[in-house]
């Protein structure tokens, strides 16, 4: 029913043709975005046709015998536009196991994206996933703040937001990714003693690549210096918070609360905060997501789904 094929570089125009056509995919599912670290990951996408059309699309990578989706990205799951429909996505699944255990591979390690990035519902791929006899194998729990319909602000935080106001902090969109991320790598070492996901050169690679998907934020005090920023993601559906940090001078005055006041004035349908989780949600950090429910967020869950081939 379907023909599969692995994505090579003369698909690039039609496989990023399709994502910014479909029903749930994001920037970061073009190809220009997956490929910065493509040093990192054998690639190991799909593309699946249907009676000769594109029909869906599998960003993945793959390590020994077993397909990600994808390690290097927040998310990967099966991109789909509003003509998939749950019985041929069953199938597709069938027919994809069947392909990969003909190339040596006997499981599936499978991030489906979260429903809230979606413009229709896109869940067939779960459906697929139960019958395939998937279990969730991690669980990390973000923090969402619905923009439509936003939940009042904690009296903590719009304490923290009256201050900054009385310190003149004053917020901007910025392009000084350097001086940001000196913050955000003492913030990370000292709390965590890692670095960021991304160097301070990827992100500056990625954001001229994405100008107007990748946004920085900066609050700055009474001198001009910047002493917070929040970097965002930005897609059809979500405000993602990719790195949020701020100097000591900045957790004191509330710049990071100034920030948060200017975006979410923005247009968008949901405010992302990314996970509180670690050890694959075994851990909640309950400091860092009462801070970010605060601003009204909610739980959304991020999930990982496994299951093998036989």
């Amino acid at each position: 029913m379907f023909d599969i094929y692995s994505y090579t570089e003369d698909k690039q125009t039609e496989w990023d043709a399709y994502v910014a056509r479909s029903k749930n995919g994001t920037f970061l599912l073009r190809r220009e975005y997956m490929e910065y670290h493509s040093d990192r990951f054998a690639d190991c996408s799909l593309m699946f046709y249907l009676r000769g059309k594109l029909y869906a699309l599998l960003p993945a990578n793959v390590k020994g015998t077993t397909l990600f989706s994808h390690q290097g990205l927040t998310y990967g799951g099966l991109v789909m536009n509003e003509k998939c429909c749950a019985a041929e996505v069953l199938k597709l699944f069938e027919e994809m196991n069947e392909w990969l255990k003909n190339k040596g591979i006997n499981k599936v390690v499978y991030k489906p994206i979260p429903y809230i990035y979606s413009t229709q519902p896109a869940e067939e791929d779960q459906y697929a996933l139960f019958r395939c006899g998937a279990q969730v194998t991690a669980r990390g729990i973000s923090t969402c703040i619905d923009l439509t319909s936003p939940i009042k602000w904690r009296q903590n935080r719009r304490t923290a937001l009256n201050k900054a106001m009385a310190e003149q902090v004053a917020v901007s969109i910025s392009d000084d990714l350097e001086t940001f991320w000196l913050i955000l790598e003492e913030n990370l070492m000292t709390a965590h003693g890692v670095k960021p996901v991304h160097s301070v050169a990827e992100m500056r690679l990625l954001k001229e690549r994405f100008p107007d998907n990748i946004i920085l934020y900066t609050a700055k005090n009474r001198q001009g210096k910047v002493i917070a920023g929040i970097l965002l993601y930005r897609t059809p559906q979500v405000i993602h918070s990719q790195y949020i940090s701020a100097t000591e001078e900045g957790k004191a005055t509330g710049a990071i609360d100034a920030i948060m006041q200017e975006i979410v004035g923005l247009n968008g349908k949901y405010f992302d905060f990314g996970i509180s989780t670690e050890q694959d949600g075994r851990f909640l950090n309950e400091s860092l997501i009462f801070q970010k429910e605060g601003f009204g967020g909610r739980g959304i869950c991020y999930d990982t789904y496994e299951y093998s081939i036989s």
